[in-house]
């Protein structure tokens, strides 16, 4: 093997190196830290450090995660709390229609399912179709456009 030189490999182009600013060239000399970190989320809600920062006088906000960690949906409510503050009467919600109620029976039936397997085809636990088959539930139009889907039938607007 012929023995090639260092130079011959990296050899580049020289031009003419980039000015810097007139005037002296200062050093900074502020200290600089390498291995702080910001706290984990774990080690941020633990007790001692949510003292701590009490006791230090940092505004600290603790709240729980609802659902956190499961596969639960959480409160589905379509009305606006904002709307329901503002209420000074006694409010109502809308529930169900009789026909709607009896035409989920009848499509499911005509289908030969139980609640259960209605729930488990428009992904949605078995109390949402009991509720909705009993007439206490507060109608949601994605629950209707699934069961609309799933069982073939119209469900919102003029029921023929």
């Amino acid at each position: 093997m012929p023995f090639v030189s260092f130079a011959t490999c990296t050899e580049r182009k020289v031009g003419k190196m980039p000015s810097r600013g007139t005037g002296p060239v200062t050093q900074d000399w502020a200290p600089v830290v390498i291995q702080k970190r910001s706290p984990k989320a774990s080690e941020a809600r633990d007790p001692k450090a949510v003292n701590a920062a009490l006791r230090a006088g940092v505004g600290v906000q603790v709240t729980k995660k609802r659902e956190g960690g499961t596969n639960k949906k959480g409160p589905a409510t379509a009305i606006d709390a904002r709307k329901l503050d503002q209420e000074t009467e006694p409010v109502t919600f809308e529930k169900v229609a009789s026909e709607v109620r009896h035409a989920i029976q009848k499509a499911r039936l005509e289908k030969k399912w139980t609640q259960a397997e209605l729930a488990k085809n428009i992904n949605e636990p078995p109390k949402v179709v009991q509720e909705y088959e009993s007439g206490k539930a507060i109608p949601n139009q994605q629950i209707f456009a699934k069961m609309e889907r799933v069982l073939g039938v119209k469900l919102r607007g003029k029921l023929k």
